[in-house]
């Protein structure tokens, strides 16, 4: 089972080395900005993870676009565009 799943990761890798790493970022950005947001759910405060938010689905899109898979590119692009109109609303609101 190990082995399988390092070969999955080894592939991943070999398939788009660009495309890999930007989602090992991806995902850490995204990883962290849940964790903001679910440890702080009852007074989150945007300006710690709308940008992680955004910065992680522009990073999907991206990967997407390098390994050619067309929802992925769909969602991520949806939820840049979501980020985007939040980012917008905290800084209008200053």
């Amino acid at each position: 089972m190990i082995v399988q799943v390092k070969n999955f990761f080894v592939e991943s890798y070999r398939s788009s080395p660009l495309a890999f790493v930007c989602e090992i970022i991806e995902a850490t950005f995204l990883i962290s900005a849940s964790a903001i947001l679910s440890f702080t759910i009852l007074a989150p405060n945007g300006w710690y993870f709308i940008p992680l938010y955004l910065v992680g689905s522009m990073l999907g899109i991206v990967s997407a676009v390098l390994r050619k898979a067309a929802f992925v590119i769909i969602l991520c692009s949806w939820f840049t565009i979501m980020n985007i109109i939040a980012l917008v609303q905290l800084i209008m609101a200053l």
